[in-house]
């Protein structure tokens, strides 16, 4: 299963002018598919930092949707990092221009129709609020950061390019919350789990409460992380620990 990832950009989300809607989105809407988020990257207005990171994705050959920066201001970057990290110019889509003159008409010009130039040889990303697509290049998807707009366009993509990978992942979640046990009373147990099921990812999330209660789990193989879990609440168990299932 391939890596997918996102990039969310923007000083404005950074700086807290705007708060941030597309994580959650994005996490929901892939394990509604059967997908996994596997990373996320927060990024400011800097050119080369989104340049050298999604030619980093890129050369991985990762899935990535990235977010905001596509529109025709001085500080909109993504689309010029977006050929420099393919390694094409920049030019004007007729079909993106199309889209742009059917919705604005004559008003398309002079500025609107600069969101119509993307990097050479990029496919477009149909916008269903106000036709300005958005664009793809080597499994990158671009799609503005409103998320009225950028929601739909990343569903689209996925429903139209990667319905063969739904469901087709063998992957389960499963936990149980510790009470009355610290993270450090249990790291003997969890390092035993991980030694004896190294293709699972174990985590351990400790609750601020006042019965000093931690959340482990493992996912995974669903057959591996039944296995896991039983012998971690024997485990728990041995220890003297109370649990109930998560």
């Amino acid at each position: 299963m391939q890596s997918i990832g996102i990039y969310i950009i923007g000083d404005e989300i950074l700086s807290g002018k705007r708060q941030d809607a597309h994580l959650n989105f994005a996490i929901q809407t892939l394990k509604s598919r059967g997908l996994q988020l596997a990373w996320a990257h927060y990024l400011g207005d800097i050119p080369e930092q989104i340049t050298s990171l999604l030619k980093a994705s890129m050369q991985r050959g990762d899935i990535v949707f990235s977010f905001g920066g596509i529109g025709a201001t001085p500080d909109d970057f993504t689309r010029q990092c977006a050929a420099d990290a393919a390694g094409v110019p920049i030019q004007r889509h007729a079909g993106a221009v199309a889209e742009i003159e059917a919705q604005y008409g004559e008003t398309a010009y002079p500025k609107r129709v600069l969101m119509a130039d993307f990097p050479l040889g990029a496919d477009l990303i149909p916008n269903p609020v106000n036709r300005v697509a958005g664009f793809s290049i080597n499994k990158h998807y671009f799609v503005p950061g409103f998320p009225q707009m950028a929601h739909p366009m990343v569903e689209w993509v996925l429903n139209t390019h990667y319905a063969h990978l739904f469901h087709q992942q063998d992957y389960a979640e499963a936990s149980i919350w510790v009470m009355d046990a610290g993270e450090s009373q249990l790291i003997d147990m969890m390092r035993n789990i991980v030694a004896k099921y190294p293709d699972l990812k174990l985590f351990s999330l400790p609750k601020l409460d006042s019965r000093r209660t931690t959340e482990v789990g493992v996912k995974g193989a669903s057959s591996l992380v039944k296995h896991a879990l039983d012998e971690i609440k024997q485990s728990v168990t041995a220890l003297g620990f109370p649990w109930q299932d998560a």
